[in-house]
């Protein structure tokens, strides 16, 4: 036998872990995909990790910060917040279901229930954005498994009662999951209002710099956290170590910059609702809003998306006035740190009851720029018109 290994081995062996790591204020990325047992009887012991998809030491400090965010004892991480919601429906339904989903639902998880939930079996009816509780019940069936919320409605901006209908959902032996990306799990904690599943697309007010992609679940039963991990395993999803730490990073400052989002985004909605161009603001916060009784019993705070309407559906002018905009991008995305405008219309055409409000819609995301600067921005924006 040798002495020692030869050099070639040694080379192989040199990064092994040292016996102790300094103390700093994030936690170690751990890139590996093979997770070392500590011993033989360890290989198959189901309550350790044995691969690095199930997540190593970024991705356990950024599960137990959202827990904390979320008041919730499970909490699961996706490569993207489309992939969270669409991860979290098929943990919990199967063939021969029926789930009904908000008619102003995000439309990237309209587009994969209509396209991937019906060709495998499951039945997909859309309700109005702001059906009463009653009336949703009415329309359940006996195979009515789950109902999808989202509050406020993307894009047009209308508020649910979640507290009824989660509450009338499970009385019946029906489950809840809300897509609550737009409080961020600060300003509303779904699962304290007895939702089973809170999703969050986390690419927005989490990251909050606009580069990173991940999604997060979080369940209000053991159960749920049981089909979660089922799905995760199944399906194969996972998230890099570097984009767990990124998530980890902006969740630490996200009560600060979503304060100052708020603060920003409702200067700029009181002052576009005094414009003369301006027929209505979509913001729940405003006491203006239809909504606003609502938001302000359930809702702790308010976030910087909200829309409002011009008033011309011209669609010649809307473009004259977005390509007018110096400050607010143009783009689909929000919740980083840039504002950003979008003519929402083109997108109501999946609607079965569009937002009928006399004019064109526009949804602001308002950033983190002096808010002053972004309304003299709308306002060189709208002298174009």
């Amino acid at each position: 036998m040798r002495d020692r290994p030869t050099e070639s081995t040694r080379l192989l062996h040199t990064d092994r872990a040292p016996n102790g790591l300094l103390k700093v204020v994030g936690p170690p990325i751990q890139k590996g995909s093979t997770v070392l047992a500590p011993c033989a009887e360890a290989l198959y012991d189901g309550t350790q990790a044995t691969y690095g998809r199930a997540g190593l030491a970024s991705h356990e400090a950024l599960i137990a910060g959202l827990e904390e965010l979320e008041h919730a004892s499970c909490v699961r991480l996706f490569p993207s917040g489309l992939a969270a919601m669409t991860g979290s429906l098929l943990s919990v339904l199967r063939a021969g279901d029926e789930v009904l989903v908000t008619d102003a639902i995000y439309k990237p998880t309209r587009r994969f229930c209509d396209r991937v939930l019906q060709r495998y079996g499951v039945a997909v009816r859309y309700y109005p954005a702001r059906c009463d509780p009653d009336s949703l019940m009415r329309l359940c069936s006996p195979t009515t498994r789950l109902i999808v919320l989202e509050s406020p409605g993307s894009l047009s901006f209308e508020m649910q009662d979640v507290p009824a209908i989660a509450a009338a959902a499970r009385a019946r032996g029906m489950l809840t999951l809300m897509d609550n990306t737009w409080a961020a799990g600060v300003y509303f904690k779904p699962l304290d209002h007895g939702v089973d599943l809170s999703v969050q697309a986390l690419t927005k007010y989490v990251g909050g710099h606009s580069d990173v992609f991940m999604g997060s679940a979080a369940a209000r039963t053991p159960e749920m956290s049981q089909a979660l991990d089922e799905a995760i395993l199944d399906f194969g999803w996972a998230v890099s170590p570097e984009d767990a730490y990124m998530m980890l990073r902006g969740l630490r400052t996200l009560p600060t910059r979503l304060d100052r989002h708020q603060h920003s985004a409702l200067a700029v909605a009181r002052w576009l609702a005094s414009h003369t161009r301006v027929r209505d603001v979509l913001h729940p916060a405003l006491q203006s809003s239809i909504d606003h009784a609502l938001w302000r019993r359930d809702f702790t705070g308010a976030s910087g998306l909200f829309a409002f309407v011009l008033d011309t559906e011209d669609q010649a002018v809307v473009h004259r006035f977005l390509n007018a905009l110096r400050l607010f991008g143009l783009g689909f995305s929000w919740g980083g740190f840039e504002s950003l405008a979008l003519n929402c219309d083109p997108q109501f055409t999946v609607r079965l009851d569009p937002p009928a409000h006399g004019g064109a819609m526009i949804r602001l995301s308002v950033g983190l720029e002096d808010p002053g600067d972004l309304i003299d921005d709308l306002q060189r924006a709208l002298e174009t018109l």
